[in-house]
């Protein structure tokens, strides 16, 4: 039986990690590349490994991709992973060492609102495009102690609800992983095929990985609990 088209179209925030990677492979093999964009946005961050990846990524997938530069909204922001902070240290450690630190506030890398304006953003993009879901790859374990307060189901769910009701009921928001740790967002993507050698995650900007900040500590947990040797 000749497996029947789909007529939907996908827009997939793309920064070039590992959820974004498994997201974007997630829309691909439901909607069909053709019907897929993805959209990377630059925020003013150190470094640009990730929307390095993000293209090779895309290529891969043969998606189409956009880009969109944000970089002004955050020019008042005390963000660490901000090119304008260029003194201002990334922390070496965990999430949760670094939330124990915070008292229950939001941890440095943390960017003001970053997914709210991203998915505002994806949101006009989807309704010009003519795209019914808007994809993101928010997960349980960034959400974990409000360390990114917007990769919570409770801001998801607030999203949505407000995206559905300001495009005329027109674009939702899928957001797969939202109530899943990075593990098994890794483990769907092992069965998707999704080439983790092409992502970046290190919030450095060297030619490898540093390893210790949290994203790199998570990531590699994630790969290790799925039996993957890749930096």
């Amino acid at each position: 039986m000749t497996k029947m088209k789909n007529s939907k179209k996908a827009l997939v925030l793309l920064s070039g990690g590992v959820d974004s990677a498994t997201a974007l492979a997630m829309a691909a093999d439901e909607f069909g590349a053709e019907n897929v964009t993805a959209l990377s946005i630059y925020y003013g961050q150190k470094h640009v490994k990730e929307i390095e990846a993000a293209k090779n990524i895309a290529a891969h997938y043969g998606v189409r991709r956009l880009e969109l530069d944000l970089t002004d909204m955050f020019k008042f922001s005390d963000c660490s992973l901000l090119s304008k902070n260029l003194d201002a240290e990334i922390p070496k450690e965990s999430y949760g060492e670094q939330v124990s630190k915070t008292g229950g506030a939001p941890v440095s890398t943390y960017v003001p609102f970053r997914n709210g304006l991203f998915l505002s953003a994806a949101a006009a993009y989807a309704v010009s495009l003519g795209a019914d879901e808007i994809f993101y790859g928010a997960h349980s374990d960034d959400a974990a102690g409000n360390a990114y307060p917007d990769c919570s189901e409770a801001f998801n769910s607030a999203m949505n609800a407000a995206i559905y009701e300001g495009t005329g009921h027109r674009v939702g928001i899928r957001a797969p992983f939202v109530g899943i740790t990075k593990s098994e967002v890794v483990a769907i993507g092992v069965k998707l095929g999704v080439p983790y050698e092409m992502t970046w995650s290190c919030y450095e900007g060297g030619d490898k990985p540093c390893g210790v900040c949290g994203t790199c500590r998570d990531r590699k947990a994630a790969f290790e609990a799925n039996g993957l040797d890749i930096d």
